[in-house]
């Protein structure tokens, strides 16, 4: 995912389920030089990683130590606070780990989880009282774009994520991610990307005066060939 605009690029990389802990050690021992070696450390650019809970402070540890100017997210959270709900993490142990972002209605968790826009928009809220930026995701199907309902599902969407959230909507983080092209290897073009963005853009323009600061990212089969395009 992508920041388009004037405001600082944000690059967050969403390792979804890959890499176990051994796997993710290693990864990072070669990460580690290329951050080395690349010269975003002036403020220009703004990098995330996302790995698996499991991965979250070993990749941490592992970075912090030699200072490489990096954020941390949680690729979800649960919209309860604590007790039984196994299996679930909170936004407070996220925050717990110095984690700055979450990603919440990623379009796998909406479809392999029957994840609606009300849950979604609970766990953007929650994120948000925990101190945590939530990269709130949405996009349409195939079947939605071939019937020239993009505009109508991504401002849908959004809207209830600004329903939802009302003054601190300035704060979030918003994600386009087509679900066609998600895990599919067919991409948006730039101008198919820049043209939702502009609806995402006025819709925010209509509910605050400080839309012009939210990152608009674009994800989907995205990869070393197309990310600078």
């Amino acid at each position: 995912m992508v920041a388009v605009a004037a405001r600082t690029p944000l690059i967050a990389g969403n390792w979804k389920m890959n890499l176990d802990h051994l796997q993710a050690v290693a990864f990072v021992q070669k990460l580690h030089w290329t951050l080395k070696d690349a010269a975003h450390d002036d403020g220009s650019v703004e990098v995330a990683l996302f790995p698996p809970f499991t991965d979250i402070r070993t990749v941490q540890t592992l970075i912090e130590g030699d200072k490489l100017p990096l954020q941390f997210g949680a690729q979800d959270i649960s919209v309860h606070d604590k007790g039984a709900y196994t299996g679930e993490v909170s936004a407070d142990m996220v925050a717990k780990l110095n984690c700055s972002y979450v990603v919440v209605g990623h379009s796998e968790r909406r479809e392999y989880h029957c994840e609606t826009d009300a849950l979604i928009n609970e766990k953007a809220k929650v994120a948000l009282a925990a101190g945590i930026t939530p990269i709130v995701c949405g996009g349409e199907t195939l079947e939605q774009r071939e019937a020239g309902q993009t505009e109508a599902v991504v401002k849908r969407q959004l809207a209830a994520v600004i329903q939802a959230n009302g003054h601190c909507i300035s704060e979030i983080v918003v994600a386009y991610e087509p679900v066609w092209a998600i895990g599919t290897g067919r991409t948006a073009t730039p101008e198919q990307a820049q043209a939702v963005h502009a609806v995402l853009r006025a819709q925010l323009a209509a509910a605050t005066e400080q839309a012009a600061r939210i990152p608009l990212l674009y994800g989907g089969s995205m990869n070393a060939a197309n990310a600078a395009q």
